[in-house]
């Protein structure tokens, strides 16, 4: 089932997200609802506050960055924490469903490790680079209550302040479904 994205202003974008157990009602069902709904909206991760859940929980797929000498990956992460990053910091223009039409260079660090539970609720621990890595990086700020637009300069904020208002009300066109937290 496709679900609606969260937009920039709900206040679940804001929260740090919990835990969740194995039994976590319909997991599964929700899982699948969320690479239905990445992958209707074009994107290549989508974390659950984005479609209004407060849990610690991220899928991905970076296949669409595939090239010939490396495939992507798909992977869903549940409580994952970041233990480590290390390299030297690069730019990269980064976008986000709950923020449409907005994109703008972030500084990331280049590799991670993460510990976190796949769907089986096996724990695993490991290490990713380049464009797997920033896309982690993107979705764990999601479930921290950080946003993309977060790393940006207070400048860069205030010149994009107009065009997150038009967010939040609703003010914007998709070609995928929202839910707005403010009404027009």
């Amino acid at each position: 089932m496709i679900l609606p994205i969260r937009a920039y202003g709900d206040p679940v974008l804001r929260k740090k997200c919990r835990e969740i157990s194995h039994d976590f009602v319909n997991l599964k069902d929700l899982i699948e609802n969320m690479y239905e709904t990445m992958y209707s909206s074009n994107g290549v991760g989508l974390a659950a506050p984005q479609i209004g859940h407060d849990i610690r929980l991220f899928v991905i797929d970076t296949n669409m960055f595939e090239d010939k000498k490396k495939n992507g990956i798909k992977q869903t992460f549940i409580n994952p924490v970041i233990k480590n990053e290390s390299g030297a910091a690069w730019n990269f223009e980064e976008g986000c469903l709950s923020i449409p039409k907005i994109r703008e260079n972030v500084s990331r660090l280049p590799k991670i490790e993460i510990e976190y539970l796949n769907e089986d609720f096996s724990c695993i621990t490991k290490t990713f680079e380049g464009l797997e890595a920033r896309v982690i990086q993107h979705e764990y700020d999601h479930i921290e209550g950080i946003l993309f637009i977060d790393h940006l300069s207070s400048f860069k904020k205030q010149l994009l302040k107009g065009k997150l208002n038009d967010i939040t009300i609703g003010k914007i066109q998709v070609d995928y479904k929202m839910k707005f937290y403010k009404s027009k």
